[in-house]
């Protein structure tokens, strides 16, 4: 018999849900929900509800029953610092999420959906790679404020399905591998793995290059006139540089192939802000070689924005000297939650427990 592994995948304004037969997908849908919807809870987690009923319908159409599910496993959201690996959902973790530990995400409601099914199922909640996965060397925790420290908040599961990946096409394990792996999306992550560890990271929401809706870093000075001018609300301010910043900032719209339309058609200006995008990312690859202190062997870049030609082109002109750059474009999210499931299902990771460092075997396993 197969094991059945039921995946969710909470974004801002979808839910993934996808079916796995041990490495099968069955199902992959995305559920939307529309953005004036969403916008009408106060907090992300008071979504729940929501979200959880729109989840049971798309499984009861789908014809799939709790009882055949050996394992839930959902992304992981703001906790607490955490390493890497794949964690059980307990009432401590959810307490953390509801809280929003580390600020709000429509990922905090992973573990939530995840673990209210599988309670009701009597089988485990899991949680692969969370955004808050934290391995930081201590020298790159300190910014020169003491009270701001830097804080790892990027594309943990993606980055590591793909570290996986690069480190099997050049024959090594996961635990030699010495890359600088970039996530190319909404949010831009760029990592310094050495030796299968993450040891420093920009914070993707806050931190790095600016990305088709994030400002990234910004001239901190500035930023501080800002805050006092006036002109802003403290949550108007937040949402202008994580959500309206960006190539919505400068051009008027976050869709990358959009922009590469007016690209296309002579616009400088869109060409401009497009290629000072890709020359923010290459700087932070640029940086991270040098945090990991020797050559990587690879730099892979990853996510949606992967798969256009000219932004990869304009990235590995500055920074493929360095290192061959490998290139897999999208995600690889749903599969890589199913992968992290299945190896605890089938006895070759242990999950560990939320907080406590403890490796202890689920007890339902």
């Amino acid at each position: 018999m197969p094991n059945n592994v039921l995946v969710i995948n909470p974004a801002r304004s979808s839910t993934r849900v996808a079916l796995f037969a041990d490495d099968t997908c069955a199902f992959d849908d995305t559920l939307q929900h529309p953005l004036d919807e969403v916008a009408a809870f106060d907090t992300v987690w008071d979504q729940f509800p929501y979200r959880r009923h729109a989840l049971e319908q798309a499984l009861k159409a789908r014809g799939v029953s709790l009882s055949a599910l050996q394992a839930i496993a959902a992304r992981g959201g703001l906790m607490l610092p955490v390493g890497s690996g794949v964690y059980q959902v307990d009432e401590e973790m959810l307490n953390d999420l509801r809280l929003g530990a580390q600020g709000e995400h429509a990922s905090n409601l992973g573990g939530a959906l995840a673990f209210s099914l599988a309670h009701e199922a009597g089988i485990p909640a899991l949680v692969v790679d969370p955004v808050a996965v934290d391995e930081l060397e201590p020298v790159a925790r300190l910014s020169g404020v003491p009270e701001l420290p830097r804080r790892s908040l990027f594309h943990a599961l993606n980055l590591g399905a793909r570290a996986r990946r690069a480190a099997a096409e050049q024959g090594l394990s996961l635990d030699a591998l010495n890359a600088v792996l970039v996530h190319l999306g909404r949010g831009t992550s760029v990592a310094a793995m050495c030796r299968g560890r993450v040891v420093d990271v920009n914070n993707a929401y806050e931190e790095g290059p600016f990305t088709p809706e994030r400002a990234g870093t910004v001239p901190v000075g500035d930023l501080v006139r800002l805050c006092f001018s006036g002109r802003y609300t403290e949550r108007e301010l937040v949402r202008r540089l994580t959500v309206e910043g960006g190539l919505a900032a400068y051009l008027g719209t976050p869709d990358h192939l959009e922009v590469e339309r007016r690209v296309e058609q002579g616009d400088p200006l869109a060409s401009l802000v497009y290629e000072a995008m890709a020359y923010q990312v290459a700087k932070e690859i640029g940086a991270m070689a040098c945090a990991l202190g020797r050559r990587p062997d690879v730099i892979v870049l990853t996510g949606d924005l992967a798969a256009s030609s000219r932004l990869v082109a304009w990235i590995r002109d500055r920074i493929g000297y360095l290192a061959p750059v490998l290139v897999y474009p999208g995600g690889d999210e749903m599969a890589a939650l199913a992968a992290g499931a299945l190896r605890v299902l089938r006895g070759e990771e242990r999950p560990k427990l939320y907080r406590k460092g403890d490796v202890t075997p689920v007890a339902q396993l």
